[in-house]
């Protein structure tokens, strides 16, 4: 098939790099908290939320040993993207020369969509073609777009009206990072705020992803060179109901079964506020299941909190915590890589790795 504005080698280029994001045992590392939003995780160690300690903290996960074992992309915010390590070495490049794909953010954060509810659209296509080619120069070569879908049963949402939008953002995004060049991941997380058990997330999980597919080709978006970056499918974080992985694992695979097309390269899951240890567990229960079944797409991570926290609190903002906080990451990277392949084994885990991550209304 020909797609708008991508010729062969484009479509060839798009692939190969999709695929290497996926590969087997590898993962995301989503390090592309905003200014803003990491201040709440540097207040709960106490230290000044300054670019200068953003970027040593970066600098730390990104230069943890044989990283590039278990990671096989890292989304930067733009400030990240944009600061260099203390050699003068652009982190870009620096992950480019140990083999890790540079990814970055473009999506510019939520805006409400209508007056009367609390559904969101998400900003940053006022320049978005002219950000795509910077980045791709300067070494990206995939990014990321979150759209946020809330479940309220009461107010039936997500509405029809969200849910489109919101698909149609997702797949206008897609289409133009395909043509400058950039793989893009496409996230339309359904947000685990609420009561409603496993049943309506899944429902509401379903809907989501078929509307997104459905926009995705109406703008000719190619599959072999987009990457899902989707919710797991769990009850609402404040039900009643708790469930098992096994469920999980079945309600996940069954909401991807019914939605997404074989030809998708692969599926990066969030982990949405579940403990270090739960998403980690999670992802084994469902690449277990994956492999029993034989479905068509890769299942690994795209983790933020589920990979940081420990090495956060071990770091503390001293230097001389650095070696001990990366020992702490590359225990998550490597209990997330093998979950990847359905053969964790939670060697990995101590209690701080127990520890729920779960904010209201997360914000990146």
């Amino acid at each position: 098939m020909t797609y708008v504005n991508l010729d062969v080698s484009h479509q060839i280029m798009l692939k190969k790099n999709a695929e290497f994001i996926v590969q087997q045992g590898k993962g995301i590392l989503a390090a592309d908290e905003s200014p803003s939003s990491i201040i709440k995780r540097f207040n709960s160690i106490g230290i000044e939320n300054t670019a200068e300690q953003r970027r040593i903290y970066r600098q730390l996960l990104f230069t943890a040993p044989d990283i590039q074992q278990y990671i096989s992309g890292i989304i930067m915010h733009e400030e990240t993207f944009n600061q260099s390590n203390d050699s003068s070495i652009s982190f870009p490049m620096m992950l480019t020369q140990i083999g890790i794909l540079p990814g970055i953010k473009l999506d510019r954060g939520l805006e409400s969509l209508t007056i009367n509810t609390n559904e969101t659209t998400t900003l940053g296509f006022d320049d978005l073609e002219k950000r795509c080619e910077d980045f791709f120069n300067r070494g990206a070569r995939f990014a990321k777009w979150r759209c946020v879908l809330r479940i309220n049963k009461l107010k039936n949402q997500p509405t029809e009206v969200a849910i489109l939008n919101n698909a149609i953002i997702l797949a206008r995004y897609a289409s133009i990072c395909q043509t400058k060049g950039l793989v893009p991941i496409v996230e339309p997380e359904v947000i685990p705020d609420g009561d409603h058990d496993i049943n309506i997330c899944q429902r509401v999980t379903e809907k989501v992803l078929a509307t997104t597919f459905k926009a995705l080709s109406d703008y000719d978006v190619y599959l072999e060179g987009c990457l899902l970056k989707p919710n797991m499918v769990t009850p609402g974080q404040e039900a009643k109901k708790k469930v098992k992985s096994t469920d999980i694992a079945l309600a996940t695979i069954t909401a991807l079964n019914r939605t997404c097309p074989p030809a998708l390269a692969g599926i990066v899951f969030l982990s949405g506020g579940q403990s270090e240890e739960d998403a980690t567990i999670n992802l084994n229960e469902l690449n277990k299941t994956f492999y029993q079944s034989k479905r068509p797409w890769p299942l690994t991570f795209s983790y933020g909190r589920a990979l940081q926290a420990s090495a956060l609190k071990a770091w503390s903002g001293k230097r001389e915590n650095e070696s001990n906080a990366q020992q702490n990451f590359l225990k998550r990277a490597m209990a997330n890589a093998a979950a990847s392949k359905g053969e964790y084994d939670e060697k990995y885990t101590n209690d701080e790795a127990k520890k729920n991550l779960y904010v209201v209304g997360h914000n990146y």
